[in-house]
């Protein structure tokens, strides 16, 4: 968890009033549909500052998904590619009890330390891996991170079962064990 964000909970029951899980019950009680109608909502009738107000609303909304919701939504109308995304969570399981998968609205983090491996639907036919490996080279199949941008150094397109294949496997290894 972000230290900032860590610190605005911690702190939020003095400024506030409220825990977060106090403020999330009053919310699942009310059942906004709006996001904006939940802020309006916690700063006028209990007089939250905006940050508060959209952060409680922010974090009771990803209670609200669980991880198979949000995987399931990143792959609707791209359910093809599920079984290719079941292969890679299977492999990655083996790597050790040190690994954290956490999905999230568009990809899923697969988190050591520190992230190491993301995987992204990226289109109707493909599944894009990102990863973390310091001072590898890039070739033809293991390319620059591409739209992943500083999140990832490597990518690897993967269209079908075949390329989740024993290089694919030791680029995954390798970066696990970079990520202590």
């Amino acid at each position: 968890m972000d230290k900032a964000l860590k610190t605005m909970i911690d702190n939020m029951p003095d400024k506030t009033g409220k825990s977060l899980e106090a403020w999330k019950k009053l919310l699942k009680e009310k059942n906004f549909a709006k996001h904006g109608e939940a802020v309006k909502y916690l700063k006028t009738e209990h007089g939250v500052t905006h940050g508060f107000a959209n952060t409680i609303v922010t974090l009771s909304k990803e209670d609200n998904q669980s991880a198979e919701d949000l995987v399931e939504v990143q792959y609707k109308g791209k359910e093809n590619l599920v079984p290719m995304y079941d292969a890679l969570i299977k492999f990655i399981k083996t790597l050790g009890s040190d690994v954290t998968i956490t999905p999230k609205k568009g990809s899923v983090s697969i988190i050591r330390k520190r992230q190491f491996v993301l995987i992204k639907p990226a289109t109707k036919t493909r599944i894009d891996l990102g990863f973390k490996l310091k001072d590898k080279p890039t070739n033809e199949r293991l390319g620059d991170s591409g739209p992943f941008g500083t999140m990832c150094t490597h990518r690897v397109m993967i269209s079908e079962d075949s390329d989740i294949d024993d290089e694919l496997k030791s680029w995954i290894l390798e970066a696990y064990n970079q990520s202590v």
